[in-house]
């Protein structure tokens, strides 16, 4: 016999069961102001079933409703859910924005584990060519803060597909759309390890971009070839560095050259180990360091003689692991400085490739938060062969620490060919 507490709590499944089922055939109803009330409902529910039903309203004919539902798309997919709608006491309600650029900003550990089904995706590729700029600007960054966590055959089927659609992209006339096409082709098509040459009608496009009269746009488009390490557009690269010396645009350019990594670029980066600008030299050695040529060890540690940065040193560190197969522990324990932090997180995703098994004794240290880490970057990293060490991590005490594993090996497994 059921009793009164296990009868409640089917009465309210159930209730919430009829719920949604009533919400997601709303989505079909004529009337557009249903069709809106039910995206912002499904918005702040944030269900996962209701992903491929909302799908058809990012396309639909009113505007309101369009926003609502990739609204709904990105908070159904977020790691934290953004609550919409909260009250404080009894009487102010705080409203939320659920913005899609702003996801993007938070990067790809922002989403959870769920997949992004393709029905989604393509959705929101449909809405980047609509007629209203603030939908085709919200889908855009919608779909680039999704489709990254795509992985193996279908990362490549989509890159394919994707690519002639955001190269239009960067020729459009509104320079916030240019802007965010260059960032999501970034992110989208940053070099993974298992990734075929990339297209050249999409790396050409942004090498195009370098001509933009919008300095921002500019900007955007070195650093998306510095994320594509697309060689074509070395020659172009060092010409605007030589124009533009030592500003943010000259450095901005020989960062991208640096990330590039072309043998032909040796001389250039090595020009850089002596000069007197700090944020250069550093650069200099990151881009020497992914060379791969280890005889330039001795001139970088030349040009470290006497050095008091914490940015130029910690890439120093960074050379010597990628040049000597050194320890990784000075990258490890600048994971603990904030102010340097980020830094030796990408240097970290940067050498996880090929060296997993150097990442064995953080992946057991007492703070939680570097285990944490481990799993991300090893996520990040791309290697499968880290899945055995990430699938450790999945039986850690700490929850966190459990969850950056689950998120990385979802990653490493998708990422297996």
């Amino acid at each position: 016999m059921l009793t009164k507490t296990l009868l409640t709590f089917l009465a309210i499944a159930t209730a919430a069961q009829v719920s949604f089922e009533q919400t997601t055939r709303d989505l079909l109803s004529p009337d557009a102001n249903v069709r809106l009330h039910a995206a912002q409902l499904l918005k702040e529910a944030a269900y996962p079933e209701a992903a491929v039903p909302l799908a058809a309203l990012v396309t639909d004919p009113q505007d309101d409703v369009q926003r609502e539902a990739i609204a709904a798309e990105v908070n159904i997919f977020l790691a934290e859910k953004i609550v919409p709608r909260k009250r404080v006491g009894l009487v102010i309600e705080v409203r939320n924005k659920i913005a899609a650029d702003a996801a993007f900003s938070a990067g790809p550990l922002a989403l959870g584990l769920r997949p992004v089904p393709m029905e989604v995706l393509t959705a929101l590729r449909t809405a980047v060519h609509d007629d209203n700029p603030q939908v085709r600007f919200e889908a855009l960054y919608a779909f680039g803060t999704l489709a990254v966590n795509i992985n193996g055959t279908l990362r490549r089927e989509l890159l394919r597909s994707a690519g002639p659609d955001l190269s239009a992209m960067v020729g459009a006339p509104d320079p916030g759309l240019r802007l965010a096409a260059l960032r999501v082709i970034g992110r989208l098509f940053e070099r993974r390890p298992q990734d075929e040459a990339i297209d050249p009608g999409v790396g050409d496009a942004v090498i195009l971009a370098l001509n933009d009269s919008d300095r921002a746009v500019k900007s955007a488009a070195m650093s998306t070839l510095g994320a594509l390490r697309y060689e074509r557009a070395v020659q172009a690269l060092t010409e605007l560095f030589q124009y533009y010396g030592r500003g943010d645009l000259g450095a901005a350019a020989f960062d991208a050259i640096a990330r590039i990594a072309h043998t032909s670029s040796a001389p250039l980066l090595s020009a850089e180990l002596a000069g007197k600008n700090v944020a250069l030299k550093g650069i200099a050695i990151e881009g020497l360091a992914r060379l791969g040529d280890r005889s330039t060890l001795a001139d970088i540690q030349s040009a470290l003689s006497g050095e008091r940065n914490d940015t130029v040193l910690l890439a120093g560190s960074f050379a010597s692991i990628l040049l000597s197969s050194v320890s990784i522990d000075p990258l490890v324990e600048a994971l603990t400085r904030p102010k340097r932090r980020d830094q030796a997180r990408q240097y970290l995703i940067d050498i996880a490739p090929g060296r997993s098994t150097a990442f064995s004794r953080p992946a057991q240290d007492p703070d939680a938060r570097l285990r944490a880490d481990v799993a991300d970057i090893l996520g990040l990293g791309g290697d499968p062969a880290a899945l055995p060490l990430v699938e450790s991590l999945m039986k850690d005490r700490d929850p966190q620490v459990v969850l950056a594993a689950r998120r990385a090996a979802a990653r490493l497994r998708s990422s297996r060919p």
